[in-house]
């Protein structure tokens, strides 16, 4: 798929697809910057691959990076790292808004959220951990869960329904044997055998998508940090 076709048909799911899940921030101009690794030498580089400066970028993906920037106030650095290898840049991001918002199953926004918080804590993610860690954060409306899961998920104030979810993501995380015990967990907590599909699939894509940030050492931004740390901010960043 183009990037230009992948513009089109996302453009319902763009704020989502573009910053990992952000809610819409308040609109502000795009910055008129080139997207590189030398924007300013003071601060520590994003990963260790060069960003290409946006002049020398496929024009689609500078389309798609500017309106991320414009719509949530700040680029993910995810997009700046991906940009490295255009075509998988596409296939990547257009695997991610599949998985993550398709409208069935009985998996909430807040579920993926935190299914991919505690399979990249196992992974020792810091980049996911921090950028879906504030997406759960806003999503459930919760401003520790996510933190408790990243330290011992089993001691986390967490439903039967949510420990068994994260047990299944967890095994599919760690490779285990997938046995019918684990589908009839599952089921016991409301999950079909789609749902499982989607966890899974979650759980898969995102155990790339962390080594992929192990391997180029990338960096959460700063904004990510207090996103949904108070009542307050939670309701800002969902508006």
């Amino acid at each position: 798929m183009s990037g230009s076709r992948l513009l089109r048909g996302l453009p319902k799911h763009l704020p989502l697809l573009a910053a990992g899940g952000l809610p819409r921030r308040p609109r502000v101009a795009a910055r008129c910057h080139a997207y590189s690794t030398t924007e300013d030498s003071s601060v520590r580089p994003i990963g260790r691959y060069p960003v290409p400066n946006k002049k020398d970028m496929p024009y689609d993906i500078v389309e798609l990076m500017e309106e991320v920037e414009v719509k949530t106030g700040f680029l993910p650095n995810v997009f700046k790292a991906m940009s490295h290898r255009p075509a998988e840049f596409r296939a990547f991001f257009a695997y991610y808004n599949v998985i993550m918002n398709k409208e069935t199953g009985r998996l909430s926004k807040a579920d993926k959220e935190l299914i991919i918080v505690a399979t990249s804590a196992v992974n020792r993610c810091p980049y996911c951990v921090v950028a879906h860690g504030a997406l759960h954060r806003i999503y459930s409306k919760q401003p520790t869960l996510a933190d408790q899961v990243v330290v011992n998920w089993k001691l986390a104030d967490l439903s039967s329904r949510d420990l068994a979810m994260l047990e299944f993501a967890l095994a599919v995380c760690r490779a285990d044997n997938i046995t019918e015990e684990h589908f009839q967990k599952l089921e016991a907590h409301g999950f079909d055998r789609e749902d499982a599909w989607d966890i899974a699939m979650i759980s898969a894509f995102f155990a790339m998508s962390n080594r992929i940030a192990h391997f180029v050492d990338l960096r959460p931004n700063n904004e990510f940090y207090n996103m949904g740390r108070t009542p307050h901010e939670a309701r800002r960043d969902r508006t």
